[in-house]
């Protein structure tokens, strides 16, 4: 697949209904704070790399197609030679929501997973990048019917997903470096205990690192500094109680590790761009 140079396409709102971006790289990049309100569709054409998804890195090579859902953590980053080809998919609920005719459940069930890596042979190389190339070449140019168009693209890109087999085994260790089995290990480790106080120090004795280390090489695999990510874990939960629960606004800072009410209400404008109380009403609509 032949890419051209950098060149994001982008039209719609402020929060991106939809986004398309083809780059092929020859130096070594990694993208940082990887969390967002939409789809995320990566394919890889060529290289490797390596994706922090979920609490899990995964290993990418040429042909591998990755889907991730809404609001969960992902971050790339370079493994061996960084020349990469890639290209990357956004979308919104809004733009093939609920409501629009070419809408189907079925078209989200990878999501549901919160990500999926699909294994391509090469025949199904040929028609994803096929689909890939009609993508980028309708939101380059302006002309009448393009949204639609990229929409019933869209769908069969996601059709196509929906219908092919997911192999759910996970890497052993031995497919994945020491350094991202570490991340692997201690990123869990702070899902499972993020009410808990977490520090630095007592993190980088309990996984035998020094601190200097755990802080340098867990920002480079997530994209994330230590602080960030387990106050973004805690606002992820916060946000699920906030949805399903009735407890007050304090309770649910207790609940989710905060030592206090006005710093949660600050993280959480900050992670997210509303309050708490914000985030209960408009999920309720």
């Amino acid at each position: 697949m032949k890419l051209r140079p950098d060149q994001p396409v982008t039209f719609g709102d402020e929060d991106r209904d939809f986004y398309i971006q083809q780059v092929h790289r020859t130096k070594p990049f990694g993208r940082t704070n990887h969390y967002h309100p939409t789809y995320e569709i990566y394919y890889l054409a060529s290289g490797e790399r390596v994706h922090f998804i979920d609490q899990r890195t995964v290993r990418l090579t040429a042909g591998n197609l990755v889907l991730v859902s809404k609001h969960v953590v992902h971050n790339s980053s370079d493994i061996g030679p960084p020349e990469h080809e890639r290209v990357v998919i956004n979308f919104s609920d809004a733009f093939l929501g609920a409501g629009h005719p070419l809408h189907d459940p079925l078209l989200f069930g990878a999501f549901a997973r919160r990500s999926v890596l699909l294994k391509l042979n090469s025949q199904e190389r040929f028609f994803v990048e096929q689909l890939l190339a009609k993508m980028v070449a309708e939101a380059a140019q302006e002309r009448p019917g393009r949204e639609l168009y990229l929409r019933v693209l869209l769908t069969e890109l996601l059709l196509f997903a929906a219908r092919h087999p997911v192999d759910e085994r996970p890497e052993t260790p031995d497919q994945q470096s020491p350094l991202h089995q570490k991340i692997t290990e201690i990123a869990a480790y702070i899902n499972g205990h993020f009410t808990a106080k977490l520090m630095l120090p007592d993190l980088a004795r309990r996984f035998f690192v020094s601190p200097y280390y755990l802080s340098r090489s867990f920002k480079a695999v997530t994209g994330f500094t230590l602080i960030e990510y387990v106050n973004l874990t805690r606002i992820r939960e916060a946000q699920r109680l906030l949805r399903e629960t009735e407890l007050k606004i304090i309770a649910v800072a207790e609940r989710t590790g905060f030592e206090s009410a006005g710093h949660f209400d600050r993280m959480f404008k900050k992670l997210t761009g509303t309050t708490p109380l914000q985030y209960r009403k408009l999920s309720r609509l």
